[in-house]
């Protein structure tokens, strides 16, 4: 083979390695991406497709739409709240102390992230079942309590359900996140911190949580696509079925309903094209907020 021919082989070759990623990246992302756009301009019934220009998002102002972005926005701010510190502290408790015991820990609270979120869901509206010999009810009742129903009950139980099952399940995940990210602080701060005087909170405030600042960003920017997600959990919880008021109404099951049980295609492309306007801003917001851009510009 010629130098020449060589050369052109060399410089094919890297295009060559990518084209499987480009290649499922157009098909399987962008494609789709342009077709649901173009959609949520359509009333699209099998064997039938016609413009209908923004009628989709003008019959999106609507009670149950606005249930299901309110109920999405929502959990999304829980999880938040709820994932980002408690991870946080239980990555700093086991990244210290016994590393033999520390790895028994982050292996059972890793394990749920493992677990079929339809076995996660069927086993939690089990133990919450609205039967008086449910666990969680009897439990309630042992303590001095009134069994309750609570996959029939409020927005706010209905809440706690969906708030509970996603602790379960994504602590674990978020606690290797933390730390990865505390086993790349050098241990020489801590030593010269430690030489200072600082006590253990001073060293989490001063340390930890600033150099932990990056880590931090990317679990609540996966938090933020997670949470406006969330669709599986709810349907498992009420068995596939309509939630009472539609408590556990999400955006995305708002999407699966107008889409695969209603067939109105058109409408169920609004919505995502909804959905992806508001994670994408947000995501971007969030990351504008703490200077993520200046510092990967500085870099």
């Amino acid at each position: 083979m010629s130098a020449k021919r060589i050369h052109t082989s060399m410089q094919i070759a890297p295009y060559v390695f990518i084209l499987p990623f480009i290649a499922s990246f157009l098909i399987f992302y962008l494609y789709p991406i342009i077709s649901t756009f173009i959609m949520g301009f359509q009333q699209v019934y099998p064997g039938q497709v016609e413009f209908i220009g923004l009628q989709n998002y003008q019959k999106l102002n609507n009670p149950e739409f606005k249930v299901a972005l309110f109920n999405s926005f929502r959990y999304t701010v829980y999880t938040i709240a709820l994932l980002i510190p408690i991870p946080l502290f239980l990555s700093v408790l086991l990244n210290s102390g016994n590393r033999n015991m520390n790895t028994v820990y982050r292996s059972i609270l890793y394990i749920p992230s493992l677990v079929s979120i339809v076995v996660a869901g069927t086993i939690m509206r089990l133990l919450f079942a609205s039967s008086t010999k449910s666990i969680v009810n009897t439990l309630v009742v042992f303590f001095g309590g009134e069994a309750r129903q609570w996959l029939l009950a409020g927005p706010s139980q209905a809440m706690i359900l969906l708030l509970v099952l996603a602790l379960w399940r994504w602590v674990g995940v978020n606690i290797i996140y933390f730390l990865s990210g505390l086993q790349s602080i050098p241990e020489e701060l801590y030593e010269a911190a430690d030489i200072d005087g600082a006590s253990s909170f001073q060293k989490l405030k001063r340390i930890t949580i600033p150099l932990l600042k990056p880590t931090t960003i990317f679990v609540t920017t996966i938090s933020i696509f997670g949470g406006f997600a969330m669709f599986e959990e709810s349907f498992i919880l009420w068995a596939g079925k309509p939630s009472p008021n539609n408590v556990g109404l999400t955006m995305v099951g708002h999407l699966y309903n107008k889409g695969f049980q209603e067939g109105e295609m058109g409408m169920a492309s609004a919505i995502g094209i909804i959905l992806l306007i508001i994670v994408f801003s947000l995501s971007l917001t969030f990351l504008k907020m703490f200077g993520f851009f200046e510092n990967e510009g500085r870099r």
